[in-house]
């Protein structure tokens, strides 16, 4: 027996599409003889009906809070002396993005690629080092939006709409729903 997965007004990352939607519609499809449903579809407004299983959720990322743990350290370069790559910014070192309490684990680049451009890599750790910073800087921007939006100037209005934007696509993870979403919403359907 098929059970209703979504709900009527609930928003879902449509992956075929890679796009997200909101169900217009749940849709049972009911055979005689059965007491529940052989199939449910969902109207989501994009021309046709889709199963549960083409659907995800989006999710909250555990890992989100780690952010002020980020930080720019800089490792010895194994493969070049730093008289070999002395047009590096810092002969000798790379940068390397450390995300855990241990100095380890985190984002390193290749020594070739740094090699290429060590300019730009520099710019990209300093960028990664400063993304959760940056990220509560863009959440304290709409939500000092959101708490007089009528007293905000349209171009804060804006600025807003791009922070919760970004963050949304940042913050919102698809994840199948379990089977004991479905559970849980039959429960309260029978109480």
């Amino acid at each position: 027996m098929a059970r209703a997965q979504f709900q009527k007004g609930q928003k879902v990352w449509v992956e075929c599409v890679g796009a997200w939607a909101q169900i217009e519609k749940v849709q049972p499809v009911w055979a005689k003889g059965f007491e529940e449903p052989v199939r449910v579809t969902y109207d989501i407004g994009l021309g046709r009906e889709f199963l549960g299983h083409e659907l995800l959720l989006p999710t909250d990322d555990p890992a989100a809070n780690s952010g002020d743990l980020w930080r720019l350290m800089r490792a010895r370069n194994k493969w070049q002396t730093p008289d070999e790559c002395s047009h590096h910014p810092f002969p000798g070192t790379y940068p390397v993005i450390v995300t855990d309490k241990a100095d380890w684990g985190g984002w390193r680049v290749p020594g070739s690629e740094y090699d290429r451009d060590p300019d730009q890599i520099e710019f990209q750790a300093r960028l990664i080092a400063a993304a959760p910073r940056l990220m509560a800087l863009a959440e304290r921007l709409a939500a000092s939006v959101d708490e007089a939006p009528e007293d905000a100037p349209p171009e804060m209005q804006r600025l807003a709409g791009e922070a919760r934007a970004l963050l949304r696509s940042i913050t919102d993870i698809m994840a199948a729903p379990t089977e004991a979403a479905g559970f849980v919403e039959r429960a309260s359907r029978a109480a």
